[in-house]
């Protein structure tokens, strides 16, 4: 890396005569960094010495800068081709295992679909790694590249795209560690980055020998490979020298032979790896062969076990069968439980700062930003927790599972959003049969929960029959749950113009979801500002005979199976619905704002999100209903609509809110900071907030 000083340095070959020295100690400031340069060189707390030089005979004075620069590890580049919903999974827990062990700054090329690039920008975004940079590349702008090469890999047209990192990854980049999503490290990434040093001559290429007989034809009767270099490599773990792979003219190179090769083999059955093979046994010159503990390949006919003799030997594990964990493998359960380590490992704890790597250098805008709020608030506020936590910042995986949504025709579609901690699962099925339409969750999850969430959807016929249900994994961080930012996240990844805004305790009545289809329509809900309110009962049976109809449901009211929701702890929150009058009503009737109010509404997608400030239990519902009130929605209940709330042991929250006086006394202060808020920014118009709460 080479740069130029902002100051003059003077080179001193032999002692001058007649000049006397002073020497003087300057320290850089350590609170902000020295930058200069193209590349933006950073120097951090380095020391330098000012030398004074005086000649005595024509008294004219030198003076010499010497600075010391402290030694900034060097960053390694990763490229990984990642596509689809499970690509994006499998790419964090290799991710995962790579910062577990590295102590240098990494930057990642990832060369993604707009699937996975939506998902993983926002995860890196919100996992605020130090020393980790991200780039993406747009996969489906390649395929034209490599589309004209049949392959039968269940990688499909993706597996073919490593062929094309020398005209992918920028120009100036000289080499990089392309790596599969199905690779895990057992040591630091940084060994493997040092092997580049190794290479002699025309190796341009690191890689591993297969580790079965797949090249050697012999699996079983009649099968012909790809031609190559005895075993032939595997390209799960790859180390590119693209500055002479470029000089070399890889693009030809690889385009000839797959050309020739195709002619006879017709197609591809390893992808990428099948046209490298036969590239390297035409220029066997260009492969640096790596040990093999470089790439330990647990497919199914792979003879890995004399790579390694101790777990000491283990470097990379790669889960390169369409079986992965169910590979056979004599030692497949200790490899199972190294991968399973990572895979259930807390993300947070990955956040730590490198020994040795100036702090702001590698720090996004979003952690300066963080770390200026925080700095903003007093800790010795009592309710300093409850602030701290609405600028966490909390690690997001978007559509967790797979999801494919298709915008109805007549654009009225509605989404049900909600969501949930681990305790409220079993509510997933029983809202999938009574909802149809399309579904976003919030899951507020830790990493070794989120797998066991994967696990239970997995096994589930009626969550796997659904592909219109957006599920959002945001992992746990601080003492207090979420709440509303867990509704923004389902709030702001739906694909409709409309959104169902329900709570995963409730069961929607059975046609809910095409009647507010047509209610959108009814109402105008295109070209209004209305909330319509879907009135909320409940039940104290965990086994309930569901009511069919509105007639049903009455029977039931008045039998006392079912109760107008929180009748007897909180009336207010939905008495404005005014259920006496819902009773009879056959057409939708429009109903006041009141204080406390908190219905269970369906609005446009542009409606306001809920205010962070207010997390774990109480006011975070009625606070925005107040801000839909403030902007002039209005609220108008629908004659034929209701939804049940079903019975469940007290959350964590609400026990707090109970047996804590300090937490009732924050919350009471957020709220009176939540009205000053209102008034500031609504004016005259909110004063009848305040009004209405002193009443109250």
């Amino acid at each position: 890396m080479s740069f130029q000083f902002p100051f003059p340095l003077v080179e001193m070959s032999k002692p001058l005569p007649h000049i006397n020295r002073e020497v003087r100690r300057h320290r850089i400031s350590d609170n902000l960094p020295r930058c200069w340069g193209e590349e933006n060189v950073c120097v951090w707390g380095s020391v330098m010495y000012v030398l004074s030089l005086m000649n005595d005979r024509t008294q004219e004075q030198t003076v010499i800068f010497i600075l010391f620069v402290p030694f900034l590890p060097q960053t390694i580049h990763v490229a990984i081709v990642c596509a689809g919903y499970n690509a994006s999974r499998d790419v964090v827990t290799l991710v995962k295992s790579v910062l577990f062990h590295r102590r240098n700054p990494l930057h990642f090329h990832l060369i993604a679909d707009a699937i996975a690039k939506q998902i993983l920008a926002t995860l890196f975004q919100t996992w605020m790694v130090p020393a980790v940079r991200i780039d993406f590349y747009d996969a489906d702008e390649l395929k034209s590249e490599v589309s004209w090469i049949p392959n039968k890999h269940y990688s499909g047209i993706y597996g073919l795209m490593k062929l094309v990192l020398t005209k992918t990854l920028p120009s100036n980049l000289e080499r990089v560690i392309v790596l599969d999503t199905d690779i895990t490290f057992a040591t630091d990434i940084a060994e493997l980055w040092a092997v580049f040093h190794k290479f002699k001559g025309q190796q341009v290429l690191g890689l591993v020998e297969n580790q079965s007989d797949w090249y050697l034809g012999n699996l079983w009767k009649n099968h012909r490979p790809w031609p190559a270099l005895g075993r032939g490599y595997n390209t799960g773990v790859i180390l590119l020298l693209l500055d002479k792979l470029r000089k070399m003219k890889w693009e030809q190179m690889w385009r000839l032979t797959a050309e020739r090769e195709l002619m006879s083999m017709l197609s591809t059955s390893l992808a990428d790896q099948d046209i490298f093979n036969a590239v390297i046994k035409q220029n066997p010159f260009l492969v640096y062969q790596l040990p093999c503990f470089w790439n330990v390949q647990l497919s199914d006919h792979t003879r890995s076990e004399q790579c390694y003799r101790d777990v000491s030997d283990l470097k990379v594990i790669h889960w390169n069968s369409p079986k992965k964990l169910r590979v056979k493998n004599k030692h497949v359960e200790f490899f199972r439980n190294l991968y399973l380590t990572f895979l259930e490992y807390d993300g947070n704890l990955l956040r730590r700062e490198l020994f040795g790597c100036p702090k702001l250098i590698f720090m996004s805008t979003l952690s300066l930003q963080l770390q200026k709020q925080l700095s903003e608030l007093d800790e010795d506020d009592l309710c300093y927790e409850f602030r701290r936590e609405r600028f966490t910042v909390h690690r997001t995986h978007l559509y967790f599972l797979h999801y494919e949504y298709e915008p109805a025709s007549d654009n009225t579609d509605v989404t049900l959003v909600a969501q949930l901690s681990m305790d409220r699962l079993q509510m997933l099925e029983a809202i999938c049969k009574h909802w149809e339409g399309p579904i976003s969750l919030a899951l507020y999850l830790s990493d070794a929960e989120a797998q066991q969430f994967l696990r239970y959807a997995q096994g589930s016929e009626v969550l796997m029959s659904r592909h219109n249900v957006g599920y959002h994994i945001v992992y746990k961080e601080g003492q207090f749950y979420p709440v509303n930012l867990l509704r923004n996240v389902a709030m702001k990844h739906i694909s409709t113009p409309y959104m169902f805004l329900s709570d995963i305790d409730f069961l929607p009545m059975y046609g809910l979801y095409e009647y507010l289809r047509k209610s959108v329509i009814q109402l105008d809900l295109a070209n209004t500002k209305k909330a319509l309110i879907v009135p909320a009962f409940e039940t104290l049976r965990y086994r309930l005979s569901f009511p069919k109809s509105k007639a049903e449901l009455l029977s039931m009211l008045d039998m006392g199976t079912l109760f107008t929701f929180r009748y007897h702890v909180w009336t207010k929150g939905h008495a404005p619905t005014n259920f006496a009058k819902w009773r009879t009503a056959t057409t939708p009737y429009r109903v006041e704002w009141e204080a406390d109010f908190e219905p269970y509404v369906v609005v446009r997608k542009d409606c306001p999100e809920y205010d962070r400030r207010f997390v774990g239990f109480g006011w975070n519902k009625v606070a925005h209903i107040m801000e839909l009130d403030a902007q002039e929605y209005e609220f108008t209940v629908l004659p034929n609509a209701y939804m049940i709330h079903m019975p469940h042991a007290p959350s964590f929250d609400i026990t707090k809110f109970r047996s804590n006086k300090q937490y009732r006394i924050c919350l009471k202060t957020l709220k009176e900071e939540f009205q000053q808020d209102m008034s500031r920014h609504y004016g005259f118009a909110a004063l009848k907030y305040l009004t209405a709460e002193n009443n109250s």
